[in-house]
C-alpha cells in the first residue's frame, strides 16, 4: 500500500471555526488561516492540476434544520493560499457534497433545493441541473465508469440513481433505515451506504437493489462518512456519535474499529496513513493503515471537517 509522498500542503475546513486553515504537511502547524466566509463551511474538493479547491457554504444550520441556507461555492487558490473569489448558485441553496465528473465539471448536492447542481469550472458558473428526487439529498458519488450518479437522501431512506450523461433521475432504491453516508465499489456494482439509525452499513445490489445490513464491530452508536482508500484495499468508516473510526476489508469479513477524538467526520489519505478531523474537539487524528493502530493527532481549527492533502 506504501507510496511516495508528492505532497506540498494540506488543508482542512474547519466547520466550527468558519475557516479553512492551511497546514504544514510533515508538522502539522497551522500555517496560513482564511475566515471570510459566511456560517458556514462544508466539506472539499480539491482540484491539484488547477490548483484550486472548493468550499461550499452550507449556511448555519445542520442536515435537515437549515433556515438560513447558503448559496456560495468558495474558490481557494492552494498556491497563494487565498480566498479568490465565490460562485453564487442562486436560486440554489445549501450546497454539500461536491465531486468531479468525468466531464470535468463539478457536480454538487443543493439540499434544500433537491438538486445537483452542474458547475463548468472554465467559467464557474451553474450551468444545468439534474432533480434529485428529494428534498433531503445529501452526498453523492460518481459511477467508476462515469455512467452513473448517486445520492443518499438522508431521512427519505432512499438513493437516488441518475443517468449522468442524460442527466436524468433514474428512480431510487429504497434502504431500511435513514442514511448517512455513501460510497461506490470498485467495479461499480455496488454501493456501501451509512445507516443513521443503527452502527451499521448497509450495501445495495445495483443490479437486483436488494440490500444487506453489515453491523459495524465495536461500534455502539451510527457512523456518518464512508470511503474506499485510495487503493481500494479498505473500506473506513468515521463515526460522529462513538468517535471512533473502523477499518474494513473489502469483503467486510474483518473489522478493526479504533478510538479518536470526538465527533470524527471525514478524512484524507497519504500512503499508508488515514487523517480523521474530529469536529467536536479540533482533533485530528492519524491512523497507521498497515498495522491498523493510531500513530498520532494534532490540533487544528475549531472543529474541522475536512481535509485533503495537494
Amino acid at each position: 500500500m506504501a507510496q511516495a509522498d508528492t505532497t506540498h500542503g494540506m488543508i482542512a475546513v474547519d466547520k466550527m471555526g468558519t475557516q479553512v486553515l492551511f497546514l504544514n504537511p510533515q508538522t502539522f502547524e497551522t500555517e496560513t488561516v482564511l475566515d471570510d466566509f459566511p456560517r458556514t463551511v462544508h466539506e472539499l474538493l480539491i482540484v491539484p492540476e488547477t490548483g484550486l479547491a472548493y468550499v461550499p457554504i452550507f449556511g448555519d444550520g445542520i442536515h435537515g434544520r437549515n433556515p438560513n441556507p447558503g448559496h456560495l461555492l468558495a474558490i481557494i487558490d492552494l498556491k497563494s493560499r487565498r480566498h479568490i473569489g465565490d460562485i453564487d448558485l442562486r436560486p440554489l441553496v445549501a450546497p454539500h457534497t461536491l465531486k468531479l465528473g468525468p466531464d470535468g465539471h463539478i457536480y454538487i448536492t443543493c439540499e434544500n433545493s433537491a438538486v445537483v447542481a452542474i458547475i463548468d469550472r472554465a467559467t464557474h458558473k451553474v450551468i444545468d441541473t439534474i432533480e434529485s428526487g428529494s428534498t433531503n439529498g445529501h452526498r453523492l458519488i460518481i459511477s467508476p465508469d462515469g455512467q452513473r450518479l448517486y445520492t443518499e437522501n438522508e431521512e427519505d431512506a432512499t438513493v437516488s440513481i441518475i443517468d449522468l450523461p442524460k442527466r436524468k433521475l433514474l428512480g431510487k432504491v429504497k434502504t431500511p433505515h435513514a442514511l448517512a453516508g455513501i460510497a461506490i465499489s470498485p467495479d461499480g456494482k455496488s454501493l456501501v451506504t451509512v445507516d443513521d439509525e443503527e452502527p451499521a452499513l448497509i450495501l445495495i445490489d445495483l443490479d437486483t437493489e436488494a440490500t444487506r445490513s453489515v453491523p459495524l464491530q465495536g461500534v455502539p452508536k451510527p457512523a456518518q462518512i464512508v470511503r474506499y482508500s485510495p487503493d481500494n484495499s479498505r473500506v473506513i468508516v468515521t463515526s460522529v456519535h462513538s468517535n471512533s473510526v473502523s477499518l474494513i476489508d473489502p469483503s467486510f469479513t474483518r473489522q478493526t474499529a479504533i478510538t479518536v477524538g470526538n465527533q470524527a467526520m471525514d478524512m484524507a489519505f497519504r500512503g499508508d496513513e488515514l487523517f480523521v478531523a474530529c469536529q467536536g474537539d479540533g482533533s485530528v487524528h492519524c491512523i497507521d493503515m498497515a498495522t491498523e493502530r493510531h500513530k498520532h493527532s494534532f490540533q487544528a481549527g475549531k472543529g474541522c471537517e475536512s481535509l485533503g492533502f495537494f
